[in-house]
């Protein structure tokens, strides 16, 4: 995490509304709270990195970094806080960007090599027809990375980890 966002826009994760958030707080040293909870899901349940290492990256990072909120709240995303559950909360990366930036004013502000796709896919640029993407000027793997992981898979694999940590 600190390695990619530390080169600036060169090193994304793939995700639109995590990438854009990833930027601002290296930018400006702040994220929106649903951000920030989007980001630290995106992390700790489909990446299946440890809470510390996003909390520490925060904590470097962030003009507004608090010990209690930033640690309690990288330990509720993680799902082990003292107020975790519920625990299995996965949130999709791609629904929260389309509810909370349907145009994709912020992710088009802070990925701008997406700022020419339409709000349709603008958190979904893979899912773009070749004719838009050409229209957009994006070359996906190259100007703007393909996804990491799908997030079906990534969700299913948090819940079976979570399942071996609570003996299920």
């Amino acid at each position: 995490m600190r390695k990619s966002y530390r080169h600036g826009n060169a090193d994304a994760l793939d995700t639109p509304i995590v990438d854009a958030g990833m930027r601002q707080l290296w930018q400006t040293g702040w994220m929106h709270n649903r951000v920030r909870m989007v980001v630290a899901s995106f992390l700790v349940k489909h990446l299946l990195h440890s809470w510390q290492d996003g909390a520490a990256w925060f904590w470097d990072t962030l003009v507004d970094a608090d010990l209690a909120s930033n640690t309690l709240g990288w330990q509720w995303a993680g799902g082990c806080g003292a107020d975790a559950a519920p625990y299995f909360r996965i949130f999709n990366p791609m629904t929260q960007g389309k509810k909370f930036d349907p145009d994709g004013t912020y992710v088009k502000r802070f990925v701008p090599e997406l700022k020419r796709l339409p709000a349709k896919y603008i958190h979904e640029p893979w899912l773009a027809p070749e004719n838009i993407l050409q229209y957009a000027d994006l070359k996906l793997g190259s100007q703007y990375p393909l996804p990491v992981i799908d997030h079906d898979v990534g969700r299913k694999r948090a819940l079976e980890a979570l399942q071996t940590i609570n003996g299920a």
